[in-house]
């Protein structure tokens, strides 16, 4: 019995070195032979929902602040000036006297005109109480022939329409004479003189290559700025818009929209834009160049999107729409742009999904094997 036992024994180990020598084989096998490596997990397409949305935006754009009025003074008549009563600086008051000026012929111009009149008046008197001679004669039967009467009248209307018009000549003289007095036609600054006393002056390039005087108002500036094209659209009257000169660094300045041109330029293909400023303790100056914020809030709600959603090709601008897992290009127009956003005009509806990347590579109608909608 005991022998028995030790065979079994035996047979038993050797049954369990078989079985791991089989086991080693087996793992030996496995850690030489190469796995097959797994494909990679495509990411899925990141979509959004459309909605609808206000973008407000802004222009930075230079812009010249010009005097609210300005106007530069001739003499009308050549002459010489007699005496300056202005010069650069002088704030002056509408009808103050500027300037008098000297010319002689004028005089001699008005004592003839005078002399005429006086002629005129003697000979208008003289048919005018020969007429009424005839006239009161005529009333007797036979004393005067109607033709006598009629030529006497004619003679007399004759001679008053030649007073008239020596009246009319000696009045076009002495307001000839009036503009030797040059005066202020408003309120403002004189910002050049050109002459001096003695000075020979006349109508601009007869007389003087430069005018006498340029006046300015400057208590109120217009501020003038072109604006592209593009933002026409969002403008407004009565519009504020802040600005800055570099005169005056760190001050900022308000003023309103008050004119708009209605016509582009036709080289810059702008707008020209004026605003009013008050500058009553005259800190700004007609010339400065401003640098100037237009904000431009947005109206009316339209479909905002990221800009990377906007395909822009040589051939078309597009979104890309995704209907039952499907990619269908939609053409739009794009509007304004900031801070990465966009706005988008075109045969969309509000809970459209569009892809957040959009590229001409992801083809019209080609399918989408997982979405990822963003918030």
């Amino acid at each position: 019995m005991k022998r028995i036992s030790y065979n079994n024994h035996l047979v038993l180990l050797a049954l369990c070195g078989s079985l791991v020598m089989a086991v080693g084989c087996s793992s030996s096998e496995g850690e030489t032979s190469p796995k097959k490596a797994a494909a990679p997990a495509v990411p899925p397409t990141e979509v959004f929902v459309l909605s609808k949305g206000n973008l407000s935006t802004s222009l930075q754009t230079p812009g010249e602040l010009i005097a609210y009025q300005q106007v530069d003074l001739y003499a009308k008549e050549n002459s010489f000036v007699k005496k300056l009563y202005a010069d650069i600086g002088s704030e002056v008051r509408e009808g103050q006297l500027l300037a008098v000026l000297d010319a002689p012929e004028l005089n001699s111009r008005l004592a003839a005109a005078e002399s005429r009149l006086k002629s005129q008046e003697a000979i208008y008197t003289a048919s005018k109480a020969n007429y009424d001679r005839l006239y009161e004669t005529s009333k007797t039967p036979g004393t005067i022939s109607q033709n006598d009467l009629d030529q006497a009248e004619a003679r007399r209307n004759s001679d008053l329409a030649q007073l008239e018009a020596a009246k009319a000549a000696q009045k076009e003289v002495l307001v000839t004479k009036g503009y030797l007095e040059i005066r202020a036609p408003f309120n403002g600054i004189i910002s050049a003189r050109n002459v001096n006393t003695g000075a020979y002056v006349g109508p601009s390039g007869k007389g003087s290559a430069e005018p006498l005087f340029t006046l300015q108002e400057q208590k109120r500036l217009r501020l003038v700025v072109s604006v592209p094209e593009a933002y026409t659209g969002f403008l407004d009257q009565q519009h504020e818009v802040k600005f800055q000169v570099k005169a005056l660094p760190g001050l900022i300045f308000k003023a309103t929209i008050k004119r708009q041109a209605g016509a582009l330029d036709t080289r810059l293909r702008s707008e020209r834009v004026e605003m009013d400023v008050v500058n009553n303790d005259k800190k700004l100056l007609p010339g400065m160049v401003a640098e100037v914020n237009i904000p431009f809030p947005g109206k009316d709600s339209t479909f905002i999107v990221p800009k990377t959603a906007v395909v822009n090709t040589a051939e078309r601008i597009f979104v890309i729409r995704v209907v039952n897992n499907k990619l269908e290009w939609v053409d739009v127009q794009k509007g304004r742009e900031v801070n990465g956003k966009t706005e988008i005009y075109g045969e969309l509806s509000a809970g459209d999904q569009l892809i957040k990347v959009a590229s001409d590579e992801q083809r019209d109608g080609s399918e989408l094997k997982s979405v990822k909608v963003s918030q």
